[in-house]
């Protein structure tokens, strides 16, 4: 057997925990054997600034609206809990995997970072972002995530440049300098998005062009070097993305009916042009045949408890007496934080009782986690019903019609005319040294997508209000 053979038939091998650059011991403290690569991973991820600065990005309401509604960060803590709950799972459910046993660390660190390349204002930053990126290869939340590990976060870099990029503008920053197999976890989309494409054209999921050799690393060193054309996610991505499906649908749910955006009953019986808006985006994951009469019935599957009280057959008050009882009932579990607490945590539970996985015997790295059947439905209708009746609310629109804005004027004013002057010194210095219009189109693009809603919303502030911050409060 060779080596690239014999690697593919485990589960880990020894280039999963291999960086691009070696971690040296540091003198005078002893050698940590007893700290795997994956939890040393998990401790850089935890102390980078891109990990804290998730608590000032939206999740589903404007940070500023309250602090009792989760943010970015709140909702990748939770992430990483349901990811490890289902590794832990399938660990002990699955024939090869309780012989192989997925590493926990290595699911929680992916969980923990899923989300670090959103930018201000969740998608509707995205949104601005990629309009304003369209002819220098867009941008892209996960792509972003991929770079800010890779590239961006000032952990290592290979030379002694000031701020990693030389000024001929040769590029050796290392991020984070993760193991390839925690970068593989964050590789959601294996497709390298093109620098260049029409208006008209819808961004493609992926990586950026910049990213590509560390891609073909990470591929190299799950796969070996002749398997770069198999479609390529890891068990532990899977499994990532599965806990974030769950978390939206039921955590973001509860911060829904928190806010009085919906009741029990009103997202049973809403309206049917929503129904059939999730049906159409449902459809990807549950098949052409899936239509708003499903999304309606898989509605009733989660809320009928309520909707059942009305007829019950030994049940003799008038029918009024009973809707009404109903309807409180609704609006009590809206209101009451133990009973939502409740709902949603059976919810996440039954859905991470409905993982399984598919043993992928030759390549186990690429097995596939996976819902059940029903527990899927349940998940998809929940989690795109709530961005439609929510986020796509006429009560949200008006501040995703201003970040939109603020994101794009930040963007047009730094990429105007000696605009660059306007970046932090370490920016300023990268801006520099790029080589080209798109390398430096991105260096801009980094440091309005590294930007908390907070410090966008002042930062704008400072280019175009009458009464801007002190010059002595630092970038």
């Amino acid at each position: 057997m060779d080596v690239a053979a014999e690697r593919s038939a485990f589960l880990y091998g020894p280039d999963d925990r291999k960086r691009h650059s070696e971690v040296a011991a540091h003198p005078g403290f002893p050698d940590e054997r007893y700290r795997s690569a994956w939890r040393r991973d998990y401790a850089r991820l935890v102390h980078c600034p891109a990990f804290r600065r998730l608590q000032g990005k939206t999740q589903v309401f404007p940070g500023p609206e309250s602090d009792f509604f989760r943010n970015r960060l709140t909702h990748s803590l939770e992430v990483a809990q349901i990811a490890k709950s289902i590794a832990i799972r399938l660990n002990n459910t699955s024939d090869y995997f309780s012989q192989n046993n997925i590493d926990l660390d290595l699911v929680e660190t992916i969980a923990l970072g899923h989300d670090l390349g959103h930018p201000p204002f969740g998608h509707n930053g995205e949104r601005a972002l990629d309009d304003c990126m369209k002819i220098y290869g867009g941008f892209e939340g996960n792509a972003q995530t991929l770079r800010i590990l890779s590239r961006l976060e000032k952990k290592e870099k290979e030379d002694l440049s000031r701020y990693g990029v030389s000024s001929e503008g040769m590029d050796s920053r290392l991020g984070l300098n993760l193991t390839y197999r925690t970068l593989a976890g964050v590789l959601k989309y294996d497709e390298e998005i093109p620098v260049r494409r029409l208006s008209k054209d819808p961004l493609k999921k992926g990586y950026y062009r910049t990213e590509r050799r560390i891609v073909q690393a990470i591929k190299h060193s799950v796969l070996g070097a002749s398997k770069s054309n198999v479609k390529f996610r890891t068990i532990e991505c899977g499994i990532m993305d599965i806990a974030d499906d769950i978390a939206y649908s039921t955590y973001d749910l509860e911060d829904t009916l928190k806010a009085g955006f919906a009741t029990p009953l009103h997202i049973a019986f809403a309206d049917g042009e929503i129904l059939e808006r999730v049906a159409r985006k449902a459809k990807k994951a549950l098949g052409a045949s899936f239509d708003h009469h499903h999304v309606r019935e898989t509605l009733f599957k989660i809320f009928g408890n309520l909707i059942q009280q009305v007829d019950l057959p030994d049940d003799s008050r008038p029918m009024a007496e009973r809707v009404w009882d109903c309807w409180a009932e609704s609006e009590l579990f809206s209101r009451n934080g133990y009973i939502r607490t409740q709902y949603t945590s059976d919810l996440v539970t039954e859905f991470v009782l409905g993982t399984s996985v598919d043993v992928n015997q030759k390549f186990p790295a690429l097995s596939n986690a996976k819902l059940s059947r029903d527990q899927l439905e349940k998940v998809e209708v929940l989690k795109h019903f709530t961005f439609e009746n929510t986020i796509m609310s006429s009560r949200l629109k008006v501040s995703e019609y201003r970040s939109y804005d603020i994101v794009k004027t930040i963007f047009l004013d730094l990429s105007d005319d000696d605009g660059h002057h306007l970046l932090p010194e370490d920016f300023r210095s990268l801006y520099d040294c790029m080589p080209n219009t798109q390398e430096k189109m991105r260096v801009i693009c980094d440091f309005i997508a590294g930007m908390t809603d907070r410090y966008a919303l002042e930062f704008y502030g400072r280019l175009c209000s009458e009464t801007p911050e002190s010059i002595f409060k630092p970038f």
